[in-house]
């Protein structure tokens, strides 16, 4: 099930409302597990054993650490649990198939099918166990709050990443207040605008393009990053505001990344539950950038490895996070302090280098891969422009440029500055009706919509 359908909206949100606010306190766990489960059997039914189990497995791990004298046993115990499971289904086929390329066999591929946001709930849990190995909280005193925080439908498919620190208080004692409760519907009828009426038309824009001149090539993945942006961030927000609605409030994940000044900057405002779970389990725990400019360079290359393989079973998903491993030594070895004392370049260095990385992440094979920047960067022969490409520009012109406004914080900040004078309160009455607008906007969009996929779902 998806947050941006009818049926999410209108059918499944309202009735958890309804019962969740009913019930008294000590129920409204067991609500949300419930409810919970239901939203993912839905969507993945013969898969459901694989979430339950890994919530079991994970709170008995976490409680073996605690009191075992050998905890670096269980720890491991449970890396090979959560690792193996990754690897079974989401990576089998992919092995199998460089195993038949390089040694010229004919294994037969599994067809396995990955389970709906196993990426996302196996981290979740595996970061969890290292926190209380580390000492950094307590395991969970009861199996149901556990269940409630891995399961929990908001992120449970496409993240954030929520850590069990943030939100441990929250899971026992946590209180809904109608201010909250609003936010938490504003919040998520921006996420659902996002996701609707710009990543889904976004790439309706991208599928008519076909890479035959020089504007389309570069139109392409620039609207591609857009998309991804829209989608993914958009879906953060619905799942904050829905997080709110029910008294959590999950961190942010997205800081208007497309607005960086460096690579670096760019992985400070992107994905930033996933690049900060990377940082705490992966990076420091290898010596992070203790250990002399050796040992940091390849921990840099470890951890973006296995960010680009955490995406998908694909070469190009390694060569985007090699690609970025590549840039970052590069930035933090000499190139960073030079941008930085730029006032225009940094950005379009920044733009340019981000676009490229969206191209390799969004291409099926690696010659896929080079015929686009052969094309980008006119290496192989193509006109300029062709009657098709500008006549889908023209159409989609508008939208375009609202979705480039829309990346930066321009719109927020003149909201901010706005209800801060002496028609503040007027302004938050507008935005009442303009979110009340928005949402009957979306629900006329996705009663006509043919389009309407989460793309990190796939991941």
């Amino acid at each position: 099930m998806l947050f941006s359908s009818i049926t999410f909206i209108y059918y499944f949100l309202p009735i958890l409302l309804l019962i969740y606010f009913l019930v008294p306190k000590k129920y409204k766990n067991l609500v949300l597990l419930i409810f919970s489960l239901i939203f993912y059997f839905l969507g993945e039914p013969k898969y459901i054993v694989i979430l339950i189990l890994s919530c079991l497995l994970n709170y008995f791990f976490g409680n073996k650490i605690s009191k075992s004298k050998n905890k670096k046993f269980w720890l491991i115990i449970s890396i090979i649990y959560n690792v193996g499971q990754l690897l079974i289904f989401k990576y089998t086929d992919f092995f199998i198939e460089n195993i038949n390329s390089i040694f010229n066999s004919n294994i037969n591929y599994l067809y396995i099918v990955m389970p709906i946001g196993i990426s996302f709930f196996t981290f979740q849990a595996m970061g969890y166990v290292f926190d209380v190995y580390m000492g950094k909280h307590k395991p969970a005193k009861k199996l149901l709050d556990f269940m409630t925080y891995i399961s929990l439908f908001p992120q449970l498919v496409a993240g954030p990443i929520v850590r069990y620190i943030d939100i441990e208080k929250e899971l026992v004692k946590r209180e809904s207040n109608f201010d909250k409760f609003g936010e938490g519907i504003t919040r998520f009828i921006i996420g659902l605008s996002k996701k609707v009426l710009l990543a889904n038309v976004l790439g309706e824009f991208a599928s008519n393009l076909i890479e035959v001149d020089l504007l389309a090539s570069w139109l392409k993945p620039i609207l591609f990053t857009l998309q991804i942006y829209f989608d993914f961030s958009g879906y953060s927000d619905m799942a904050i505001g829905l997080g709110l609605m029910f008294g959590f409030r999950f961190l942010e994940n997205f800081n208007y990344p497309l607005i960086a000044s460096s690579i670096t900057d760019f992985w400070r405002r992107w994905h930033m539950s996933l690049s900060s779970w990377f940082r705490d389990y992966v990076y420091i725990p290898l010596g992070g950038n203790r250990k002399g400019i050796v040992k940091q360079i390849r921990n840099i290359f470890v951890v973006w490895f296995l960010t680009g393989f955490w995406h998908g079973a694909s070469w190009n998903f390694i060569i985007w996070g090699l690609y970025f491993g590549v840039l970052l030594v590069i930035e933090k070895l000499f190139l960073k302090k030079y941008i930085d004392k730029t006032k225009v370049f940094k950005y379009i260095y920044t733009s340019l280098i981000v676009v490229i990385s969206f191209l390799i992440f969004n291409s099926n094979s690696v010659n896929e891969i080079f015929t686009s920047l052969g094309n980008m960067f006119m290496i192989n022969d193509i006109p300029l422009t062709s009657g098709t490409t500008i006549y889908y520009l023209k159409s989609y012109l508008v939208l375009l440029i609202i979705s480039i406004i829309g990346a930066t914080p321009l719109m927020k900040n003149i909201l901010v500055k706005i209800k801060k004078g002496k028609y503040g309160k007027v302004v938050e009455c507008l935005e009442v009706v303009g979110c009340m607008a928005l949402l009957v906007l979306t629900t006329a969009f996705l009663i006509d919509a043919s389009f309407n996929p989460f793309l990190y779902f796939r991941f």
